[in-house]
C-alpha cells in the first residue's frame, strides 16, 4: 500500500473509545488479586454435562480455553457443544489461540452463543465469521492478554482447561499422558483467577503429581473424557530448518547479524520462533556459538526440537518454555530438569516485573509483510482475511535488546517488503534489523548497531531499495473501507490498528 496511513476512530462502534499506539515503553500497572483456594480433596465430575451445569454460568459469561494441542485440540469444540447444548448464548471467548480444528467455533458464532471474541491468534475458517460477531473481535499479544487477565481488564467466568493429566484433586500438569503437550504456560494465568475452572482429562493419575504446572487448589472441578485430542498435531510452523537455499542464505545471514551485533558472549539469552528459516538460524547461531565456545544462559519461547538440540549440546544452559511447538520439546520437557515451565505472565507481560521477554538478548521472528518504518504485519494476509496474529511476536521485539525479522522479498509473487503494512502486528520502533536474501535493512533508530554490521561485512541497504527490488514502490493503494472486524491491541491494550472487511 501507499500512501499515508489512515488515522484510527475515536471510537469504535461495540468496542468503545480508541487507545491509540504511541512509541514508547508500556505504563506500569499492578495485577488484582488472585481467586480463592479452594482445598476439596476430591473434585472430579461425573460429566463436563455436569460440570457445567454446576459452575452456575449465565448468559453473556467470558469462557477461556488454552491452545496447547493447537490443531488437535478437541476441547473447545467440545466445550462450546456442550455450552450452547445448556441453552447459553451471548458468550465471550477468551482463546489464547485458535487454529482451523475449530471450524465449529464459525457456527456457533453465527448462532449467537459466542459474540464476542478475544485471542492472540486466529488461522483458518473463524476468520470468516468475525463479521457476525455483536462487536470486533480483540487481537492480543500473548503478554498482553496475560496482563488484562491479571489486572481484571479481561475477567474470566469459566476457564476450561485441557489437562493432559490430572489427579482428583486438580493437580495438573502437560508433561505425561497420552495426549502431553508440553507446560501449560497460558493457562497457568486464568487458573489463578478465574471465577471457576474446570480441568478435562483423558488421563487420571491414581495418585498424586508432584509437580504440576497448575496447583489442585486452583481447580474446581476434574472431567475425565475419552479422548482431548490429537497431540501429534501440536506442531508449529514446519519445525524443521528449511533447506532452500534462498532461505538458507537469509538464515546465515540472521545468524551473523547477532553473532556481529555485540550481543554473542557467554550468557547470551535467545528465542527464535518455529518457522524454517528462524530454526535454520538457530542451527547457523548454534555451530556460531560452539566455534567460538559461547555458553548461553537460556533460550526460551515456544520451544522447538532445533532448540532441544542446541540446549542437549550444552549451548544453553537452561530452556524457559511457556509452550511446546513439537513433540522432541515435549519429550525434552518430560526428561530435562532444565527445561523450565514458566506462565504466559512469567513470559512476557509487561507489568510483570521482570518477565522473561526482557531478559532477552536477541529474538529471530518472521514477517508477512515489512514496511519502510520497520513496522511488520503477521495478522492480515495479501486478500484481507486474517492469518494468525500477534502471539509472543510484538511482546518479545519489545523486550529484546536485538529484534531480527527474517523474510523473503517476495512469496508467491506477492511483495513481502511493502511501503505500508495491510495491519500493525509490532511497531517498526521495537524492530533493529530486517534480513532478506537482497540484503539487510537496520532501523535508522540503531546507528550504533549499522556500524557494527557495516565492520564485519555485511550487506546493509536502505529499506526503500528492498521496497523497490520486492516490486512494491509503485503498488496501488488498497486500504480496507469495510466495517471494522477486528482490534489489533498492543501488549496494554493500546490499538496498534484495526481490520476491516475486504
Amino acid at each position: 500500500m501507499t500512501g499515508p496511513r489512515p488515522p484510527l476512530p475515536a471510537e469504535i462502534p461495540g468496542y468503545g473509545p480508541v487507545r491509540p499506539y504511541a512509541a514508547g515503553p508500556v505504563p506500569p500497572g499492578r495485577p488484582g488479586p488472585e481467586r480463592a483456594p479452594n482445598t476439596a480433596p476430591d473434585k472430579r465430575a461425573p460429566s463436563l454435562a455436569a460440570a457445567l451445569r454446576a459452575a452456575g454460568l449465565r448468559d453473556g459469561a467470558t469462557v477461556s480455553f488454552h491452545h496447547h494441542l493447537r490443531n488437535g485440540d478437541a476441547v473447545l469444540n467440545m466445550g462450546l457443544a456442550e455450552l450452547a447444548a445448556l441453552g447459553l448464548g451471548d458468550l465471550h471467548l477468551a482463546a489464547s489461540s485458535l487454529f482451523p480444528v475449530h471450524a465449529p467455533l464459525a457456527d456457533h458464532i453465527r448462532r449467537g452463543t459466542v459474540t464476542r471474541l478475544s485471542t492472540a491468534y486466529i488461522s483458518g475458517p473463524v476468520a470468516h465469521a468475525l463479521d457476525a460477531l455483536a462487536q470486533p473481535a480483540t487481537l492480543q499479544t500473548h503478554g498482553g492478554r496475560a496482563r488484562a487477565i491479571e489486572a481484571g481488564e479481561l475477567p474470566i467466568d469459566l476457564a476450561i482447561i485441557a489437562a493432559p493429566m490430572a489427579d482428583r484433586t486438580g493437580n495438573l500438569t502437560g508433561a505425561l499422558g497420552p495426549s502431553a503437550c508440553g507446560p501449560l504456560g497460558y493457562p497457568m494465568v486464568e487458573a489463578a483467577r478465574a471465577r471457576h475452572v474446570i480441568a478435562v482429562t483423558d488421563c487420571l493419575s491414581p495418585t498424586p503429581l508432584t509437580a504440576p504446572e497448575i496447583p489442585g487448589h486452583q481447580v474446581d472441578q476434574v472431567v475425565t473424557v475419552p479422548r482431548l485430542g490429537d497431540a501429534g498435531q501440536i506442531v508449529s510452523g514446519t519445525t524443521r530448518p528449511t533447506d532452500n537455499p534462498q532461505a538458507r542464505h537469509i538464515a546465515a545471514l540472521a545468524a551473523r547479524v547477532i553473532a556481529a551485533s555485540g550481543l554473542l558472549a557467554d550468557g547470551i539469552s535467545f528465542q527464535t520462533g518455529a518457522g524454517g528459516i528462524s530454526l535454520a538460524a538457530a542451527r547457523d547461531l548454534g555451530q556460531i556459538m560452539a566455534q567460538r565456545g559461547i555458553t548461553g544462559s537460556f533460550a526460551s519461547g515456544g520451544i522447538t526440537g532445533t532448540l532441544v538440540d542446541l540446549f542437549r549440546a550444552g549451548l544453553f544452559r537452561d530452556l524457559l518454555d511457556v509452550q511446546c511447538f513439537d513433540l522432541a520439546a515435549v519429550a525434552s520437557f518430560r526428561e530435562d530438569a532444565a527445561h523450565r515451565a514458566m506462565s504466559a505472565s512469567d513470559y512476557a507481560n509487561p507489568w510483570h516485573p521482570d518477565p522473561v521477554a526482557h531478559r532477552l538478548d536477541a529474538v529471530i521472528l518472521g514477517a508477512a509483510e515489512v514496511d519502510l518504518d520497520f513496522n511488520v504485519n503477521v495478522t492480515l494476509g495479501a486478500d484481507g482475511v486474517i492469518l494468525g496474529g500477534s502471539g509472543g511476536h510484538a511482546d518479545t521485539a519489545a523486550g529484546a535488546k536485538l529484534t531480527v525479522i527474517t523474510t523473503a522479498l517476495t512469496a508467491r509473487g506477492t511483495p513481502k517488503i511493502v511501503p505500508r503494512v495491510g495491519c500493525i502486528t509490532t511497531p517498526g520502533d521495537t524492530v533493529d534489523v530486517i534480513v532478506t536474501e537482497a540484503g539487510l535493512a537496520v532501523n535508522p533508530r540503531r546507528p550504533d548497531l549499522a556500524d557494527r554490521l557495516r565492520h564485519a561485512g555485511l550487506p546493509l541497504t536502505p529499506i526503500a531499495d528492498l521496497v523497490r527490488a520486492a516490486g512494491s514502490d509503485n503498488r496501488p493503494c488498497s486500504a480496507q473501507t469495510g466495517p471494522i472486524r477486528a482490534v489489533s491491541h498492543y501488549r496494554d491494550g493500546r490499538v496498534t490498528d484495526v481490520i476491516r472487511a475486504p
